[in-house]
């Protein structure tokens, strides 16, 4: 009992460290985007043709940019024709056809750090999500699903090493970047959704489930998850002008932005109505649990509200841009977090008044 204890424990502390190193994987993703420093290694995997970057532009030939450049090129003219064999014509044009792989980026050996250091968490995040696999094995008796949760996870991350080289190979194109987005929040909510369930005995269960409350909380994470991707959106529309504008003249960043940035802009009055509700309907229930992430989750649409009145006011600080972005995805992440517990929790007080019944 107490080695199976101990596998259990070692599953969860493993599992919880992934998640934050995700969080953490976004931040630093974050850093990269607000410092223009996403195409610092204009390869992938490797940085300049190296396992270690140069520290000076003497250390590349004289034609470095033509060569990655043509790389790119080529790479892409691979990918648009898969994608045309399997049917997406659209897409294939739509990578080929972009007129970002044909820019050149110049060397700097700080971008070209930052973007070293953001590979360098996710290899490290990819060592962490196998072992999550690893220490999942024993579930394999007792619940498959946790471990198959897990192993879902390691092929994600897969497939998010390999879409990141697309990023890379398209000099970030902007269709490309919002998946990556999207598909690392799937990430988080299937880690968190293992971690839960394979500790779900330790939940407490002081209410019935009541249909609109567990309605509201799925609303609200879909919502979210919307309202992040379409701030992706704005985010890709702000690097646009910024690159257009060689980084100069930021106070005029947000009135050249689009609808995406009004939609989003508008859309959050919604979101912080709708927290407000749930998050009331959540207090009357009285768990210790649900309370305490709530007050986490309220927290949080505060600083997200801040934030966003400051960036589109005080143009755009890029300190704040990665911060926005990280806390919002913990937004997502707590309100998943909220959404399993609330399940499982009025899952097992069912049971138990059916049990008391008998």
């Amino acid at each position: 009992m107490a080695n199976k204890s101990f596998k259990y424990k070692r599953f969860r502390s493993i599992g919880v460290l992934t998640v934050f190193a995700v969080y953490f994987l976004i931040l630093v993703g974050g850093t990269v985007r607000s410092t223009g420093s996403g195409m610092g290694c204009p390869d992938w995997p490797k940085c300049f043709g190296s396992w270690v970057p140069p520290t000076d532009v003497s250390q590349l030939p004289d034609d470095y940019l033509e060569v990655y450049k043509q790389q790119r090129i080529e790479k892409n003219q691979k990918l648009a024709g898969y994608l045309e064999k399997l049917g997406f014509d659209k897409v294939s044009k739509a990578i080929f056809s972009h007129p970002s792989q044909y820019i050149e980026t110049e060397f700097n050996v700080t971008k070209t750090w930052i973007e070293y250091i953001n590979r360098l968490v996710g290899v490290l995040i990819g060592i962490f999500i196998f072992l999550t696999v690893v220490y999942a094995r024993p579930f394999l008796k007792s619940d498959k699903a946790v471990f198959y949760l897990a192993l879902g996870s390691l092929v994600l991350v897969g497939f998010q090493g390999w879409l990141g080289s697309i990023v890379v190979s398209t000099n970030l194109l902007p269709v490309t970047i919002t998946i990556h987005m999207a598909l690392a929040l799937v990430l988080v909510a299937m880690l968190q959704y293992a971690v839960t369930r394979a500790n779900k005995d330790s939940i407490v269960a002081e209410f019935s489930y009541m249909p609109k409350i567990g309605a509201g909380l799925w609303v609200l994470a879909i919502l979210t998850f919307g309202q992040i991707l379409i701030g992706t959106q704005v985010r890709e529309e702000v690097d646009l002008i910024a690159s257009m504008t060689g980084g100069a003249n930021r106070e005029t960043w947000v009135d050249q932005l689009g609808v995406s940035f009004y939609i989003h802009r508008s859309f959050s009055i919604l979101l912080v109505a709708l927290h407000i509700y749930v998050a009331l309907q959540l207090y009357k229930l009285q768990n210790r649990q649900l309370t305490k992430l709530t007050h986490v989750m309220l927290v949080l649409v505060g600083a997200e509200i801040v934030f966003g009145v400051i960036m589109a006011y005080f143009a755009i600080p890029p300190v704040l841009q990665p911060l926005h972005l990280t806390l919002a995805a913990l937004l997502f992440g707590v309100q998943f977090q909220i959404l399993i517990i609330y399940y499982y929790a009025s899952k097992k007080a069912q049971m138990q008044q059916v049990v008391v019944h008998k």
